[in-house]
């Protein structure tokens, strides 16, 4: 329910009852003299805050490059380029933002990559958002392919409709994700080739340790087959998932998540998505292994502050090369 409405809910939160609650709590703590006017000033900046994340801030947009650095990926595989992106959420980037949608597949294919992943929630709530996009989407290419697994939001999970109803929104997810040209992952995998060298990409179904969350996430299906001195790289869209089914029951080394956004507000390096997930964005390490989380192109809600939309490009290089 709170997916449905959550613009109007996340307004009047910074609106009315943020500015309302502060201006409350300085009376009862400040002097008579000072109170309404550091209340005043308090209740501004929010506005002005709340007014620039839904703007200009929601509208920047970073490309990261970083390096992934291991003597398990094979020699003809240093250099290869990954761009990874998550959290699309494209049903928030239509009309007046049509445009960001555009400049992100604009970004994407200016990096030249070898492959292209994308790692959950193309949608906000329903399949019909995907099918306006269908000509940008489309225009992704990489020379070994483009390739997704489903977020918590290409699930029906947040509506109401009879089953019957949910079941063909989601084959209808799947079938527009393939449609744009994508091969989807649903707790599968692919050899990546080069020479006699190969790689393996695997993408799980979301698997979430919150119980709200989708649980079709199956790692042992996903993994099937793969032999465990191949180099693989995960894709799962919920990072929770690492720790509580990837670490312990496969041996990928490299796990590219989303899901978090970052919060979508990070002020002065603090983010309150942190106080739910261990590990919200950026770089992972345990022992060898490692789990990369981006923090989102868009979101739900068109709301930024200190993290913008980013696209990441993720170089490999082999420690087996010299020089």
């Amino acid at each position: 329910m709170l997916a449905r409405f959550a613009i109007p809910f996340f307004l009047l939160m910074g609106i009315v009852v943020v500015p309302l609650v502060i201006t409350l709590l300085f009376r009862w703590l400040l002097p008579r003299k000072v109170w309404r006017w550091i209340a005043f000033a308090c209740t501004l900046l929010i506005w002005a805050l709340v007014g620039y994340g839904f703007t200009v801030g929601f509208e920047q947009l970073e490309v990261r490059h970083v390096e992934y650095v291991s003597s398990d990926v094979p020699e003809a595989f240093d250099g290869y380029r990954i761009v990874h992106f998550s959290d699309a959420h494209v049903g928030t980037l239509t009309g007046s933002r049509q445009w960001m949608l555009q400049r992100a597949v604009d970004s994407i294919n200016a990096q030249h990559a070898d492959m292209i992943v994308f790692t959950g929630d193309l949608q906000n709530l329903r399949p019909d958002e995907l099918a306006q996009h269908l000509p940008q989407l489309r225009q992704l290419h990489a020379s070994d392919g483009v390739y997704s697994i489903l977020g918590n939001h290409d699930y029906p999970m947040y509506l109401t409709d009879n089953d019957a109803t949910k079941a063909r929104y989601l084959r209808q997810t799947k079938q527009l994700e393939r449609q744009a040209g994508w091969q989807l992952l649903l707790n599968e995998h692919r050899f990546i080739r080069r020479g006699a060298d190969s790689i393996c990409l695997a993408g799980m179904e979301n698997w979430g340790k919150a119980e709200r969350m989708p649980h079709d996430g199956d790692v042992h299906k996903t993994m099937a087959g793969v032999p465990s001195s191949l180099f693989t790289i995960m894709l799962q869209h919920d990072p929770t998932a690492w720790r509580e089914k990837i670490l312990p029951e496969c041996h990928a080394q490299l796990t590219l998540s989303g899901h978090t956004h970052g919060g979508q507000m990070a002020l002065f390096g603090i983010t309150p998505v942190s106080l739910s997930y261990s590990e919200w964005g950026g770089a992972y390490r345990e022992g060898s292994r490692t789990l990369f989380v981006s923090t989102g192109l868009g979101g739900l809600i068109p709301f930024r502050i200190g993290l913008p939309g980013e696209i990441v490009v993720i170089t490999l290089k082999s420690k087996k090369v010299k020089g």
